[in-house]
């Protein structure tokens, strides 16, 4: 198993927003497409900041190549992300890690 940390940096005004498309459309999609939620975040202890953060789960590099290609190409997404940005960019910018456990760690 492998796990991918993404943090997406929301446009100013626009956390609610893309917090929303990701509870009511892109963990749907990434379920079609074979990625395994783990947990999402906002960034601060008071829930603040204009971060996004999460975690999904691949069997190994390669699922995790062949899921993205395909929620990318997703006519399902490819209209949510249309709708959802008719008004500008929901992201400004995103990091993405790679995560392989150690041989000791509880989510091997």
């Amino acid at each position: 198993m492998i796990y991918e940390l993404r943090v997406y940096d929301a446009a100013p005004g626009k956390l609610g927003k893309l917090s929303d498309r990701f509870k009511d459309h892109t963990m749907k999609l990434f379920e079609k497409h074979g990625m395994k939620s783990i947990g999402y975040w906002t960034g601060g202890s008071d829930g603040g900041g204009n971060q996004l953060t999460y975690m999904l789960a691949f069997e190994d590099a390669d699922a995790m190549k062949k899921s993205w290609a395909s929620f990318r190409e997703d006519p399902d997404w490819l209209a949510v992300r249309r709708e959802t940005e008719s008004e500008g960019s929901l992201v400004e910018k995103f990091t993405s890690t790679v995560l392989l456990p150690t041989e000791y760690s509880p989510m091997r």
